[in-house]
């Protein structure tokens, strides 16, 4: 999800000093019979803060903890999180599921509406491959980009509440594709389907909850057996479908995958664009720093030339910091493309972007900021920036 916008050391709400409260309660509880009071307290707040779509305490509640008890921090997110993504019924019980798949091509990357043939197809394969066996699905008939998934808690919390009711009427959401911002353009990007999964109370949701399941293989059936529905939403693509899963730690996973896979989505890009071989292009990487370490980001240029051609930030993700070996990791990463050569600065580059179009600007061989740019007889390409 997006990042939240920090609220300092200001007064926090009333329903926020209550929530940060109680979790910093189930932090520190020492019995069972607390963590279910606990629980129920602050999930019966939080729904409450969710239907009034009151976004600002809850991430007021979270800035708070974040700086003063990461242990209370946890447990509350982990709660917004469940009462985000899981419903009740009488009898069901329903998990908003997200499909991710991450995509790269010299082309727009598509969102779009899917047909109800392609639809059950997938959902022929996630029910025989990833799901428990008592467990029931329906989509959202739309094949989504990052930027046109709800963006906040509360906004997820309704996307979620009108998907499962759609699901305990049998019947896929029908997306209004005119009400969808525009996704932004990017050579390589992740795609997500996202369902809401039906399983009778106390049931397994997926196959790995199920005796002699596991998510390894659960992957493998579901890469041979589930992907190839995927083509003909990603013409012109290069594809790569990961595990479906929760509906935040799949968003989480996609994250993470994603970082590596736009480095090597990159070396084949400009190889196709270039008609190079990769030992012909070479990657200068750099750690960008403004209040602490922000990210790193890439450049791409042709081997004999100074020119950066190409750019690819490497956000830090979960326990990432300035004691995180990023740099040996992006520079095996390059180097199992057979890209030609790798240059790892430790120049603490500033985080700076062009005045003109917003663009990140990459470091050059000199340890400069630069603007990635194709040369001019290219210029009509994709954006020269990886996501």
């Amino acid at each position: 999800m997006k990042r939240r916008r920090l609220y300092g050391r200001h007064r926090l709400s009333r329903d926020a000093e209550r929530l940060a409260w109680l979790a910093q309660g189930l932090a520190d509880s020492g019995s069972r019979l607390e963590d279910v009071w606990l629980d129920a307290e602050m999930s019966a707040l939080i729904e409450k803060l969710l239907k009034a779509a009151d976004e600002d305490a809850l991430n007021q509640a979270l800035d708070r903890l974040r700086e003063t008890n990461s242990r209370a921090y946890d447990e509350l997110a982990d709660l917004i999180e469940a009462a985000c993504e899981v419903g009740h019924g009488q009898d069901s019980s329903y998990l908003l599921v997200a499909l991710p798949v991450l995509a790269w091509s010299r082309y727009a990357i598509p969102t779009q509406s899917i047909a109800k043939p392609v639809l059950d197809a997938l959902r022929a394969q996630l029910c025989a491959h990833v799901l428990g066996a008592e467990a029931q699905v329906c989509f959202a008939d739309y094949l989504f980009s990052p930027d046109q998934l709800p963006q906040g808690y509360a906004d997820t919390w309704a996307f979620a509440d009108t998907l499962w009711q759609a699901a305990a009427t049998g019947k896929d959401l029908k997306i209004d594709s005119r009400q969808l911002p525009e996704s932004q353009m990017f050579v390589s990007d992740v795609r997500y389907l996202v369902a809401a999964v039906q399983v009778p109370s106390g049931r397994p949701v997926f196959r790995w909850n199920e005796v002699e399941g596991g998510r390894a293989a659960a992957l493998v059936n579901w890469r041979e057996q589930g992907g190839p529905n995927f083509q003909s939403l990603l013409t012109g693509c290069s594809y790569e479908v990961l595990t479906p899963d929760a509906y935040f730690a799949a968003w989480r996973h996609a994250d993470q995958e994603t970082r590596p896979f736009a480095l090597k989505a990159a070396v084949s890009y400009l190889q196709n664009l270039f008609e190079l071989p990769a030992n012909r292009l070479r990657a200068i990487a750099a750690p960008y720093y403004e209040h602490g370490l922000e990210e790193w980001r890439i450049s791409f240029l042709r081997v004999g030339s100074d020119e950066v051609v190409h750019g690819v930030t490497w956000p830090l993700l979960g326990d990432d910091d300035e004691n995180t070996d990023l740099g040996g990791e992006i520079e095996a990463l390059l180097k199992s493309t057979g890209i030609g050569e790798v240059l790892i600065l430790n120049t603490r580059m500033p985080v700076e972007y062009c005045d003109d179009c917003g663009a990140p600007l990459f470091p050059s061989p000199d340890g400069e900021n630069v603007h990635a740019e194709l040369p001019e007889e290219l210029q009509d390409a994709p954006p020269a920036q990886l996501h």
